[in-house]
């Protein structure tokens, strides 16, 4: 009888099938942890342009330039997920506030919206923006 070196055909097939078993769990979890990752980014440039805007106000008036309305014009270089045009600024309550809406790709969801002091994630809708312009005009 020779003297055999080698793995059987049952030993690599069982090395494979737990190879594929431990990549069919982790998989799944790495790319979740990917768009959770995303999402971290999203919400962080959102917050980065709010803390802009805010140390832009005007110390007397507490206005704020409406003139810049996409977040480039706060904080630049803006994250891949979110492109260029991605981001923009609405001035709302006599141009003493902000709505920032960022929309972007790869993440758990697809909208950061910093409204009212709060930040959230959700997926991108159409805005109800209409209800709320500037309601200022009403007596």
């Amino acid at each position: 009888m020779r003297n055999a070196k080698g793995f059987t055909l049952v030993e690599l097939l069982i090395v494979i099938a737990i190879i594929a078993i431990l990549a069919a769990v982790l998989i799944p979890n790495l790319l979740n942890a990917r768009k959770r990752a995303n999402d971290t980014v999203a919400l962080s440039y959102v917050r980065n342009v709010v803390t802009a805007i805010e140390a832009s106000r005007d110390a007397a008036t507490g206005q704020l330039d409406k003139n810049k309305t996409n977040c480039k014009d706060y904080v630049s270089p803006v994250p891949a997920i979110i492109g260029d045009n991605g981001c923009t600024i609405r001035y709302i309550n006599n141009d003493t506030d902000v709505e920032i809406t960022a929309t972007y790709q790869g993440g758990t969801k697809a909208q950061v919206v910093y409204k009212d002091g709060q930040l959230t994630l959700g997926n991108s809708s159409t805005n109800n923006n209409n209800n709320n312009n500037n309601n200022n005009n009403n007596p």
